[in-house]
């Protein structure tokens, strides 16, 4: 296993930020990681550390636009153009016993954004200062304006996952798309497998945007943010194109769809589970189409990044146990 040394906060962003990048593509990569191989390493959390103390507010961290810090990118050398980047997650486990929650001024779903302006004023900053503890598997929310406490279960994820753009394009860590990103779905957490297509050599991946939980949607437009100690095994599907990122667990396969309206995220996660049970069981496109209709379970993964990310899942159950990139996920569970 390859170990990258973890990052800790405060990080000086005036120097060079090392082991962080800020997008997907545009940076050298940071160390080799072999596939067949596992890595482990750590990520910030999306405020990059600065939000600390629960009587801060989001204005306060002087982030200079230093959002949604990367760990990476990694270079994995049997990855080529044309190829999936299998990459399962190991574990992810909470650096902190704290994470942060936040409302920002004309951020979220449920406000008023520079997209979808309107003349309402923006909601007040806020900040919720979250208990983690991992040994109960807990999350604590206290209310701000009252004396209610909630525990959530602890259900850690990352929300940025994603390999170099295409056509040598440069996109914010901040923004989901073909190339994965910032998807913010809580199905990237231990025990998913994320496919992504390889667009250049060594496919140059990278990740971040630890969640202790979030609901789907992320409707505030900010899960539990915190910083994770991660362990990922990658793998290589030689020439075999994913076209957008596939997740698999145990129980489900599932495509995903990043745009903006959200309709448009929903179609392409939906076109391409048609093309993917098509090729699983050899049943025609329009007959695909059917069993996806029927079958299909669809999260909003967020309705508040730059583009909107869908998902569509179906039980493998259903499948009669057919097979799924070889079986690789099984496979990266051993490594």
């Amino acid at each position: 296993m390859m170990s990258v040394p973890h990052i800790d906060y405060p990080v000086d962003f005036d120097q060079d930020p090392g082991l962080l990048t800020f997008t997907f593509g545009g940076k050298d990569a940071v160390a080799e990681v072999p596939a067949p191989g596992t890595l482990s390493t750590s990520t910030l959390d999306a405020f990059a550390g600065r939000l600390n103390r629960p009587d801060m507010l989001p204005s306060d961290a002087d982030l200079q636009g230093y959002l949604n810090p990367q760990t990476g990118p990694f270079f994995i050398p049997q990855a080529h153009p044309g190829d999936t980047l299998a990459v399962h997650f190991k574990s992810i486990v909470p650096h902190f016993d704290f994470g942060v929650s936040t409302l920002i001024h004309f951020f979220g779903a449920l406000t008023s954004t520079p997209q979808t302006p309107t003349l309402q004023d923006p909601l007040p900053e806020r900040l919720w200062y979250y208990g983690i503890d991992t040994a109960k598997g807990t999350v604590t929310l206290n209310a701000k304006e009252s004396a209610h406490s909630f525990d959530f279960a602890l259900d850690p994820m990352h929300g940025t996952v994603g390999v170099a753009p295409a056509k040598n394009e440069v996109h914010s860590s901040l923004t989901p798309g073909a190339w994965g990103g910032n998807m913010d779905t809580p199905e990237l957490r231990a025990g998913a497998t994320c496919y992504l297509g390889v667009n250049v050599e060594g496919a140059l991946f990278n990740f971040g945007d630890g969640h202790a939980r979030q609901g789907e949607g992320e409707s505030c437009g900010t899960a539990v943010e915190t910083a994770m100690d991660s362990t990922v095994a990658f793998d290589v599907v030689s020439n075999y194109y994913t076209p957008w990122p596939r997740i698999e667990t145990d129980e489900f396969i599932m495509t995903t769809g990043s745009m903006r309206p959200m309709e448009d995220a929903y179609r392409i996660a939906h076109t391409e589970m048609v093309h993917w049970i098509s090729e699983i069981t050899g049943m025609s496109k329009l007959d695909s189409y059917q069993f996806v209709s029927q079958a299909a379970l669809t999260p909003v993964a967020n309705a508040v990044d730059t583009v909107y990310t869908v998902v569509c899942k179906i039980p493998k159950a259903l499948l009669g146990g057919a097979d799924v990139y070889g079986g690789i996920h099984e496979k990266l569970k051993t490594y």
